[in-house]
């Protein structure tokens, strides 16, 4: 991998992760449509750690008096009852999983699932189940002629059994084209959360798992074509690009739909299969052979 590719994959990777779009999908399709070797789940995942630092900076006041509250539950039975303390206890059930999915699928989720057609499916799906998500909580904010607006739960509503399904829909995301952030925000859409309740869940839960998916894969960094420089290039560049789209996001949710991006999706995903149909790309075009 050339210091070139490392760049614009890493600004792909910064750009996408937190948009409900799927950063790995777009990482692989930057390869396939430029003619690269696709970068590989090894290199996805480590130049995620740089986007999930930039969250960690963004949220560090939210973190930081979660894992107080949490540390000093162990020890105290009076904070476990506090909303901080139990959102500590809601993160590790949540990532539990994507961890075990993850170990589970981890030869699926460096082969087949890196099928274009397969991802092509995977935007299309996924963009009409926010779509629908995104329709259902405007519905309740703005109601409408003949019912009022209805009260949305925020984080302080957040159950183990929510908790748990949010888990649950961000282990989908271990297919290219699901998207983490897509997936988690429509699950929380879905039962009856705010955006920016689900959207700021959805950061706070892709912590642990992706932090950990990177460090699992620093083994394989540095084989096949893929080597340490550029991945480390990229993972800064990740870090950067990733820490302005925070900013940017958290914005523009609080005041605008979702469907901007399910209409892209859909139409990303559409392209993707005609393109493929055509002969123009192959499903597996520019797979590495490591």
């Amino acid at each position: 991998m050339s210091w070139f590719e490392s760049f614009v994959l890493g600004l792909v990777q910064g750009l996408t992760e937190f948009l409900p779009i799927s950063s790995s999908a777009h990482l692989r399709l930057t390869a396939a449509f430029a003619g690269w070797q696709d970068p590989g789940a090894a290199f996805t995942a480590i130049t995620q750690i740089g986007t999930e630092a930039a969250v960690i900076i963004y949220f560090r006041k939210d973190i930081g008096r979660i894992i107080s509250a949490w540390a000093r539950s162990l020890f105290n039975r009076e904070l476990r009852h506090d909303h901080d303390a139990q959102m500590g206890w809601l993160v590790i059930v949540g990532s539990i999983p994507i961890g075990v999915l993850g170990i589970t699928l981890k030869d699926a989720i460096e082969g087949p699932f890196r099928d274009l057609r397969l991802i092509a499916t995977t935007l299309i799906v996924m963009g009409v189940v926010l779509g629908i998500a995104d329709r259902l909580a405007a519905r309740d904010e703005t109601g409408g002629r003949h019912r009022a607006a209805k009260q949305r739960k925020s984080l302080t509503d957040l159950s183990v059994k929510d908790g748990l399904l949010y888990g649950i829909c961000q282990a989908m995301a271990l297919i290219p084209g699901v998207s983490r952030s897509g997936a988690t925000i429509s699950g929380g859409l879905l039962m009856g959360y705010t955006r920016e309740s689900a959207a700021r869940y959805s950061f706070l839960l892709a912590i642990p798992a992706v932090l950990a998916s990177g460090v699992f894969e620093l083994k394989d960094a540095g084989e096949g074509h893929v080597s340490w420089g550029p991945t480390l290039f990229a993972t800064l560049i990740a870090f950067v690009v990733g820490y302005a789209v925070i900013a940017w996001f958290m914005k523009f949710i609080s005041h605008k739909s979702f469907m901007p991006f399910v209409i892209y999706r859909i139409l990303l995903g559409i392209t993707l299969f005609a393109l493929v149909a055509a002969g123009t790309l192959t499903p597996h075009a520019g797979e590495t052979t490591g």
